[in-house]
């Protein structure tokens, strides 16, 4: 089956087998050899020339778990977070937020826009307590990229923390963690890493993962400075997925391979096919050029035709779609291309997408 929804994805026959590797004690210095190597690729990979600055945190859970961690630890006692909410995934960061009463003031955009940069220097401007602020990398509510290293450059000349959920745009998209003073960078393995579900991790800035070992523990098991602590020793606090962790591992090891670089200029070819054949056939894509991410493309229902149907026809061709989410479920499709794809995979599903809509009943 060709997944074509943004996680979990196709992942190598390298990556399969890297499953079934010899059973492990996580309490042995093994399974700690196997956790340093994965964050030694992760700072290579993703913040090259600066792998001292910064360190890896590696949770067992989904992204939403890397992203709540570091809701849940990245402030000191009676300090509060701006939340800029303009998608489905803002607005879980908007909810993590408010379950704690962690927040000041979110600021909202519509889901097809951009945040607008002066209204963040405003509310920085008027709310002292706001000592960091959070947003969305990579929004796949409709596949937009946010100018997350603009916003850092806004947020750092106020002194205060950025914090980014990428969960969906590491090797997908490019971002310079690094040189926009980025704090905490949450991802996970199961999108562009092209890795399985289950293992999660966050890049922070080692200076300030130090400070947050002073912060309140708002959580158990979703507490970094816990991991942080227990990884500097080589353990864990708690028994991680060890086989997803060797899958991952191997997942690095392609990244590495490839190079970051090119698997993005890979993801961006496939979108380019796909939007452009797309194009051809009269199905429009929701955001302009500019704001499409390189892996994920929202494109408009075609004029009669459910998602239900589009999606059914297509999985029994042996490819799956993904719904809109929300008040968009009715009105668009998604249509992923990250994940271990090659060209034919696009030109096979794009034919038979062809072939589904010739079928497609006709309006009443």
């Amino acid at each position: 089956m060709i997944l074509l929804n943004p996680g979990p994805v196709n992942v190598s026959e390298r990556v399969r087998k890297a499953l079934t590797m010899q059973d492990m004690c996580h309490r042995e210095s093994e399974c700690a050899d196997l956790m340093a190597n994965i964050q030694d690729k992760l700072l290579r990979a993703f913040v090259p020339g600066a792998e001292s600055d910064y360190v890896g945190i590696l949770l067992t859970g989904s992204g939403t778990a890397a992203v709540e961690a570091t809701i849940l630890s990245a402030l000191p006692a009676g300090k509060r977070f701006i939340v800029i909410n303009n998608g489905i995934y803002g607005q879980r960061i908007s909810l993590m937020v408010a379950s704690q009463r962690l927040g000041v003031s979110e600021i909202k955009a519509e889901w097809h826009t951009r945040p607008d940069p002066a209204k963040i220097k405003l509310i920085l401007q008027q709310h002292k307590e706001a000592y960091a602020v959070v947003m969305v990398h990579h929004e796949t509510t409709l596949g937009l990229i946010n100018p997350v290293e603009e916003i850092a450059e806004i947020v750092d000349g106020f002194n205060r923390v950025f914090v980014v959920d990428s969960v969906s745009g590491l090797a997908g998209e490019s971002i310079d963690i690094a040189k926009s003073h980025m704090y905490l960078v949450a991802g996970t393995a199961g999108k562009c890493i092209q890795g399985f579900p289950g293992v999660s991790f966050v890049l922070a800035r080692k200076g300030y993962m130090d400070s947050m070992s002073k912060f309140p523990k708002r959580s158990c098991y979703l507490n970094l400075a816990n991991y942080y602590q227990a990884q500097q020793q080589g353990s864990v606090p708690f028994t991680p997925a060890v086989q997803v962790y060797s899958a991952f591992h191997e997942a690095l090891t392609e990244l590495l391979e490839e190079g970051v670089n090119n698997r993005i200029q890979r993801y961006a070819r496939g979108a380019k096919l796909i939007r452009e054949r797309m194009a051809s056939l009269g199905v429009q894509a929701v955001l302009p050029a500019e704001m499409q991410s390189n892996s994920l493309t929202a494109f408009s229902l075609p004029d009669g035709v459910s998602y239900q149907y589009l999606h059914d026809q297509l999985k029994t061709r042996g490819f799956v779609i993904y719904a809109g989410q929300d008040h968009l479920a009715t009105k668009i499709f998604r249509v992923a291309n990250m994940g271990n794809l090659e060209e034919k995979d696009f030109h096979a599903f794009l034919s038979a997408f062809e072939e589904v809509m010739q079928g497609a009943p006709a309006q009443t």
